[in-house]
């Protein structure tokens, strides 16, 4: 049988949504036993409702097995901590004060299991002024700074189309989780990882944020333009639009030799790489004349052959069907038993020994409650049936 490479642990998963979800998936495709623990009947913020809602479910909680706990019950806090003491990590991603209300914060944990790793992913932080504020996605871009550079100048704040504090938030609370494993290995103890929305989103503001750091100086949205380089940007063509990155003169100059305009790098408002950016409208629009007279795809054959980054800009349904994503296997097909076959994201991740295998679907809500209970807590069919009569699970 296929072994993955985290099989070994035992992950219980309190997180909602996607945050903490986006953390727990990096254990749950690599083979760790994910537990993850629902309160009984449908949390509604976290369940499928149309369409959309079912495909996002279906690739943001793949590979786990479901079980429901009311934790604010005595017997089902008492049960959570029966599967903490045979656990590797538990993750959550409540408001910072909601775990200690329900007595189950890292250090009440390690009390009974000191080698746990205990992951929080909050909006701002654990402690400090915001810290028990609702934190969500596009409060952290607009706090961290990205809703400023992004979109056209003089339009206003703009949200970049996808969840990045959410999802960064996730990867750094599975990389710090990792390293506490990695960690536990030497020492025999486990710790508190901790990260927010809000930490994540400003570590990718990467060189915008040391334009402020090292400079003082505030960036400020460039639309499609690359803040610093010119010309990197979006570009009109016969029939649609593609990005040309034209960093640097010799980048630049093989630009110009496939543009077929041989006086445009010895023109002295383009002569260097301060003056292209200071000259970038004049620069464009150049540039755009020319782009105009052909299509995408010959453009891209053209400067291709030369050296020059470049591509389309695809809708989803054309990013599916290029060759290279399908050559990268992003497309992962599940089986599930009234969908169908249904397909996910795959992993970016590529080892060279280990392969990530086949997933599996989403649960139901308690789905696994008789298997999870039974094989690692010991109780028999009876007693189960009178928890879920109790309400506890």
């Amino acid at each position: 049988m296929h072994q993955k490479p985290l099989s070994r642990f035992v992950v219980l998963d309190l997180t909602r949504v996607r945050s903490g979800p986006a953390a727990v998936r990096q254990f749950a495709d690599w083979g760790a036993t994910v537990i993850k623990i629902e309160e009984p009947g449908q949390a509604p913020d976290d369940k499928p409702g149309g369409s959309a809602q079912v495909a996002d479910y279906q690739n943001t909680h793949r590979n786990k097995r479901s079980i429901t706990l009311n934790l604010k019950h005595p017997e089902g806090k008492a049960l959570f901590l029966d599967l903490v003491r045979q656990a590797d990590v538990v993750v959550e991603n409540y408001r910072p004060s909601v775990k200690f209300k329900l007595g189950i914060d890292y250090e009440s944990l390690r009390k009974i299991n000191p080698r746990i790793v205990y992951g929080s992913v909050s909006g701002f932080g654990q402690d400090g002024p915001y810290h028990d504020r609702p934190g969500l996605d596009q409060i952290a871009q607009g706090i961290g700074g990205m809703m400023s550079v992004t979109g056209e100048p003089g339009r206003g704040p703009m949200r970049a189309g996808i969840p990045v504090a959410d999802l960064t938030a996730g990867l750094f609370c599975a990389i710090g989780l990792f390293v506490a494993l990695l960690e536990r290995e030497v020492s025999g103890e486990g710790q508190w990882v901790q990260t927010s929305l809000l930490q994540s989103q400003l570590w990718m503001m990467d060189f915008q944020a040391m334009r402020w750091l090292m400079n003082g100086e505030v960036p400020g949205q460039s639309g499609n333009d690359h803040p610093t380089s010119s010309p990197t940007g979006v570009f009109p063509t016969q029939d649609g639009h593609m990005n040309i990155a034209a960093m640097g003169n010799e980048i630049f100059a093989r630009l110009c030799r496939v543009l077929e305009l041989p006086d445009l790098p010895h023109d002295e408002r383009f002569a260097t790489v301060p003056l292209r950016a200071r000259n970038r409208p004049a620069l464009n629009a150049a540039i755009a004349e020319r782009t105009l007279t052909r299509s995408t795809a010959d453009w891209i054959e053209r400067m291709n052959r030369e050296g020059v980054p470049c591509g389309p800009i695809l809708s989803m349904d054309q990013v599916f069907a290029d060759p290279q994503v399908a050559h990268l296997g992003m497309s992962k097909p599940i089986a599930h038993p009234r969908l169908g076959e249904i397909s996910v994201v795959g992993q970016p991740v590529i080892l060279s020994r280990t392969s990530l295998g086949d997933l599996e679907p989403a649960p139901d809500t308690g789905e696994h409650n008789h298997d999870v209970l039974a094989t690692m807590l010991g109780l028999d069919r009876a007693r189960i049936d009178e928890l879920a009569r109790q309400g506890v699970i």
